[in-house]
């Protein structure tokens, strides 16, 4: 096709207000209405869960460089006004490395770290010092019909990383290369608090006043498990961590995280991002994020849409929340027990769990299981049923049930599952509240109508997933 076909085709799928149409139609402006108002209902419960909350977001210095930073400034601060607090931490390789070819020094890299030298540790000051600079004047903005119009963003930052030296490491001097030693706690959760935006450089300070040349991963990782923050996310080259076939995974646990590390399957950028992140999240972190910088609005993306954009890492190992095996049979009918004594749940004996174990799904705690729920797939419809949910007593309150749900939805979708549903007679809130709707039963699978109790009259609550 020539350009000025091309030209003519694009003026045509654009409308009078300048928004195109998919297959170059004009824009509905009902339809765009109520799309708004749909997304924006759906993101609210988002809103009202991560309002209060503290992330930390790791910026590589790779995304400043490719001209992303604006972009990233206006996310953050629509973040920052809706109550969320941030802490933003820059990196400054690419930077560094230009002053460093600038001034004819060759880089030097050993496991991933820089041996800086004097020269190295004097590019880096500038690299941090500008960079500063520009993401301050990237929050001062408030030019009108941007997305900064009306923001009044304070930025905290100073001398808040305290280093130590990386020192000698298998015979090689890493000089002026430092890891975090401590994090002004204090100082940062009063800037938090006072509604600033917090901004750490991948510099750190001695007691003696000598200044360290950092990684932003460590001083992110760092800061996020000694503030106790709720999210760490990194900013990468990478759309996050892959599976065998390169689809990008949107869970792992602290196990698997622990056997990719251990395993030749990732590069060691990579790598080196996700064991900052297992750091943090075995420091305390409860998600940490490894989403891709080059996709704009990634933030948002991760944060704000069910899938998110990238990989999440959690603190649950598999050996807390897992398929059960033949050996869980007694847990789980010591677990389920109690409900079908009061009439919560249906009767299941012995034999039909043993012949249906690996439909469970349970959750353990010092090898003892706490809570189970089971899915059972009709493929044809593409939707799931989640049977005999139950959470030991003693357990309840603490969120079992909740990473329960999650598990089996995370179940269904692998399985190609578009929907869920539920039969209950008692919890039928608790299953709303995370997002279920009343069905009836004719939506139910035929296979399923034909073995519906009439007598209990369980209600019928069904989630898309």
């Amino acid at each position: 096709m020539n350009t000025a076909a091309s030209a003519r085709i694009a003026a045509d799928a654009v409308d009078e207000n300048g928004r195109t149409a998919p297959g170059g139609e004009p824009a509905d402006p009902i339809a765009d209405t109520a799309q708004f108002v749909a997304w924006l209902r759906t993101v609210a419960p988002y809103i009202h869960a991560f309002r209060g909350k503290t992330f930390v977001v790791g910026v590589p210095g790779e995304m400043i460089a490719a001209g992303r930073l604006n972009a990233l400034v206006q996310d953050l601060s629509l973040l920052h006004a809706m109550g969320m607090r941030i802490v933003v931490v820059h990196g400054s390789r690419p930077q560094v490395n230009e002053q460093l070819r600038l001034r004819g020094v060759e880089t030097q890299y050993v496991d991933g770290l820089r041996i800086t030298d004097a020269a190295a540790l004097e590019c880096a000051k500038e690299a941090s010092g500008e960079l500063r600079l520009d993401i301050e004047a990237a929050f001062s903005q408030g030019l009108p019909n941007t997305p900064m119009a009306h923001a009044s963003v304070r930025v905290m930052s100073g001398n808040l990383v305290v280093a130590r030296p990386v020192g000698i490491v298998d015979g090689v001097d890493f000089l002026h290369t430092g890891l975090v030693r401590k994090i002004d706690v204090q100082a940062i959760r009063f800037a938090l608090h006072s509604g600033a935006i917090v901004l750490l450089s991948p510099l750190g300070y001695s007691p003696t006043g000598e200044a360290f040349n950092l990684t932003m991963e460590d001083v992110a990782a760092s800061t996020a498990a000694a503030i106790d923050a709720d999210k760490l996310i990194f900013l990468a080259e990478s759309s996050g961590i892959p599976d065998e076939t390169g689809q990008t995974l949107g869970e792992i646990s602290e196990a698997d995280a622990k056997r990719l590390l251990a395993s030749e399957s990732l590069p060691e950028s990579l790598k080196f991002t996700l064991r900052h992140a297992l750091r943090a999240c075995e420091g305390g972190v409860a998600r940490a994020h490894i989403i891709p910088h080059g996709v704009d609005g990634s933030v948002l993306l991760e944060l704000f849409r069910h899938d998110g954009v990238g990989t999440m890492l959690v603190e649950e190992t598999l050996e807390a929340l897992r398929e059960a095996t033949h050996d869980d049979v007694g847990g789980i009918l010591a677990v389920i027990r109690p409900l079908e004594e009061d009439g919560t749940l249906v009767k299941r004996d012995r034999s039909l769990i043993e012949r249906e174990v690996e439909n469970f799904t349970v959750i353990e705690h010092d090898g003892v299981i706490f809570g189970c729920a089971a899915l059972y797939s009709f493929p044809e419809e593409k939707i799931g049923e989640m049977a005999c949910l139950a959470v030991n007593p003693s357990a309840q309150s603490q969120g079992d049930g909740e990473r329960i749900l999650k598990r089996i939805e995370q179940r269904a979708r692998a399985a190609g599952l578009k929907r869920l549903f539920v039969l209950t007679t008692r919890t039928t809130h608790w299953f709303l509240k995370r997002g279920f709707v009343l069905g009836s039963v004719e939506q139910l699978p035929l296979e399923r109508q034909n073995l519906y109790n009439w007598q209990r009259r369980s209600r019928v609550l069904i989630k898309n997933l």
